[in-house]
């Protein structure tokens, strides 16, 4: 750990890590797996050394296709002979300048449950390709085929498919980056406001490897859309905040649904977007509810 500190210059990034099946919860038919709602993505400030500067240090060659991490970790089970979590990304993303290996988060030491002492940090892509508790990283002249990077673990079909239908594994795709998306986070859904004063509100919005361009919200289930006021990234792979105040024509329920758009004109969803087998990449509008009196 010293060396890596001291041979490689220590860079700071603020980076969306995000679970790949966070929204899983409102698939139906409903899919295996945690069922996550909205709170599986966090925006910590990660400092490390650039995992680009190590693999350049380390003699990479031109037919690199994949790097693949290997975790101190053990398998749930406590069975030695399973493998624990095993993924990787193209060399392309490894190495972007805020791929990190990182030592460091919200300036102290990594928490042991984040990675402790070193994790990859590979903002904007699913949340598993961050590797905790690092040991060892493989420079692959292929795909990576760690555990989780087979079978159907954080994968989609490569096409779209009725919802239920049973997938051959052979017409899966690997998920790369995250889809734009956005979250209302204050104020809480259920809040009670009056009709004489404006309701303040505000979350975030993230796009995988790009940036956000526009930020709206509805109080009408989505007939007209008003634009909220979205600051400005303070680096790549960075959720921004948004903001808006907003005053409602008479009392009674309400929704707030917020939509973001990215740099390259894609929004999200209104509805539940495409059904797969795994419950991932939910980027439907975030919906609160609000009650005016």
């Amino acid at each position: 750990m010293e060396q890596l500190k001291g041979s490689f210059e220590n860079v700071s990034y603020q980076l969306t890590l995000e679970c790949a099946g966070n929204g899983r919860e409102e698939f139906m038919p409903s899919v295996r797996g945690s069922q996550r709602i909205t709170g599986a993505v966090g925006c910590p400030m990660w400092t490390g050394v650039r995992l680009r500067d190590v693999l350049m240090a380390s003699g990479v060659r031109q037919s690199a296709v994949y790097i693949g991490y290997y975790g101190s970790d053990t398998h749930l089970s406590g069975d030695p002979s399973r493998e624990s979590i095993s993924r990787g990304v193209p060399i392309k993303k490894a190495l972007k300048e805020d791929s990190l290996l990182a030592f460091s988060m919200n300036g102290t030491d990594l928490p042991f449950l984040h990675g402790y002492p070193l994790r990859l940090i590979l903002g904007g892509w699913p949340g598993s390709t961050s590797g905790k508790w690092l040991k060892r990283i493989f420079v692959r002249n292929d795909v990576h085929n760690g555990h989780k990077m087979n079978g159907y673990s954080y994968k989609v079909p490569c096409e779209g498919v009725p919802p239920g239908s049973d997938v051959a594994e052979k017409d899966m795709c690997i998920i790369e980056e995250m889809p734009v998306k956005s979250l209302v986070t204050f104020p809480r859904s259920g809040v009670i406001c009056t009709l004489d004063r404006d309701l303040e509100v505000r979350g975030h919005a993230w796009a995988g490897d790009s940036s956000i361009s526009k930020m709206h919200i509805s109080t009408d289930f989505g007939q007209t859309w008003i634009r909220a006021k979205l600051d400005s990234p303070v680096n790549i792979n960075v959720w921004q905040h948004w903001s808006s105040s907003i005053s409602f024509p008479q009392k009674g329920y309400y929704e707030i649904w917020a939509r973001a758009t990215d740099k390259s004109s894609k929004t999200q969803s209104m509805v539940l977007p495409g059904w797969n087998p795994r419950g991932y990449l939910n980027n439907a509008c975030h919906r609160i509810v609000v009650s005016v009196v």
